[in-house]
């Protein structure tokens, strides 16, 4: 038995499902999930020292790659001082700071501990400045695991075909209003329908929880519009593309000024972090400044602003990288087209920047309904051969890919001749 079977049998007795995260299961794909002992740029390596090439990135945070040298060493330099304080600190001026100068359109920024308690904050704050309840999300996106947010909330939810989630009031899920992602009529219809109700739209301006997703020309455009027209405050969730598409993220990609941005994976560096922030006048309402309460003991946590610091600062003095990155998931794009192409497998390859996914289909994956009518079943087949060719792929076939800058061509061809050998 090799380790990570044995791991996961131990586990299960100790912890529900064996994980800690329930897409790690590997329900979604079947087998046992790998448990990794060590990683190192590019590399994964499991408890058997077998290596994978990894195209994950902690699902996006490890943009430069694992145990990158300055971070390290910046934790390293922090710990002796204490790893936590409960009281403020200048890296959090700091972090603010670099933030602010490298995203357009924000005023002030609040630290949280994760991109769940973001996004769930700043539904709340929505809600509290414009005195409404009712909010508009889209299938298939997934905001964190808050009671509000896991109606339709893909990624996870889907890979486990959990359709309701018990636990989560009727109350609230009524107060959530779903359309279909780049379905910008469909939008307007909600709001028409509950007109003065709707507090907030919230948006993964990019999706990455059905697989890469990417806006439809007129969508993000259209929602800006639809929001100042209403007064509706607009989110951007770019706790996937904060920092990975631009600099600026979203935001600056596509020229769209949301309300409020939401932000984690990339800012931590791999530790537990997030963020919200945006215009002066809705920021203004959170407490202490306004009566909308949002808390946290590790907020602003030492170990995790020095971390995020040290890779914002990083990418803010090399934005080369994102050239870079975008220019090997392109080849790894163009790569993977051709392999299916020679193979007779129907698949479309949708990306942007160093955001990736695979659908086995013959149509274009536009939205939810497109990611979910593809062949899972192929998926789930390709995820098993890629894994036993030593390369660490989803375990979901609604999750984008992440890539990072520590992966080579050379990698990048291994993954392309890893699928050229695929046998159905």
């Amino acid at each position: 038995m090799n380790r990570s079977k044995y791991l996961f049998q131990e586990a299960q007795l100790h912890i529900p499902g064996g994980v800690n995260s329930p897409v790690r299961a590997f329900k979604g794909v079947g087998g046992h999930p790998i448990f990794i002992k060590k990683a190192f740029g590019a590399y994964l390596y499991d408890e058997d020292g077998k290596r994978y090439i990894d195209c994950i990135s902690s699902w996006g945070p490890m943009i430069l790659g694992h145990a990158y040298a300055p971070v390290v060493e910046a934790i390293q330099q922090q710990a002796v001082y204490g790893t936590s304080y409960g009281a403020p600190t200048q890296l959090e001026v700091q972090m603010a700071q670099l933030i602010k100068q490298m995203v357009p359109n924000i005023a002030l920024v609040r630290m949280v501990n994760s991109g769940t308690e973001a996004c769930m904050s700043a539904l709340r704050l929505a809600r509290g400045y414009t005195k409404r309840n009712k909010f508009i999300k889209f299938e298939g996106c997934y905001h964190g695991h808050a009671d509000a947010f896991l109606v339709k909330g893909g990624s996870g939810l889907a890979t486990l075909d959990i359709d309701t989630v018990p636990g989560v009031g009727t109350a609230t899920a009524a107060d959530t209003l779903t359309a279909s992602y780049n379905d910008l009529q469909g939008v307007k219809q909600l709001i028409d329908a509950h007109k003065n109700q709707v507090a907030a739209i919230i948006v993964e301006p990019v999706a990455g929880n059905m697989g890469c997703i990417l806006p439809e020309p007129h969508f993000l455009p259209g929602l800006r519009k639809l929001c100042d027209d209403e007064g509706i405050v607009l989110i951007f969730d770019e706790v996937m593309t904060g920092f990975r598409l631009a600099a600026g993220g979203a935001q600056q990609l596509y020229g769209i000024q949301a309300d409020l941005v939401t932000f984690g994976k990339v800012i931590g560096a791999g530790l537990p972090v997030g963020a919200f922030g945006g215009k002066a006048a809705i920021m203004k309402h959170i407490a202490p400044l306004g009566k909308v309460y949002q808390a946290g003991t590790l907020s602003g946590n030492p170990i995790a602003m020095v971390a995020g610091y040290t890779l914002l600062k990083n990418l803010q003095q090399h934005p080369n990288i994102y050239t870079e990155l975008a220019a090997k998931t392109d080849y790894l794009r163009h790569g993977l087209q051709l392999a299916f192409k020679q193979l007779g497998i129907p698949a479309v390859v949708n990306q942007l920047g160093s955001m990736i996914s695979v659908h086995f289909t013959a149509k274009p994956v536009n939205n939810f309904a497109d990611a979910a009518a593809c062949d899972i079943a192929l998926f789930q087949k390709y995820f098993h051969h890629m894994l036993q060719n030593g390369i660490y792929l989803p375990p979901s076939a609604f999750e984008s890919w992440f890539l990072n800058n520590a992966l080579t061509f050379a990698d990048l061809d291994e993954i392309i001749a890893a699928t050229k050998c695929f046998v159905l």
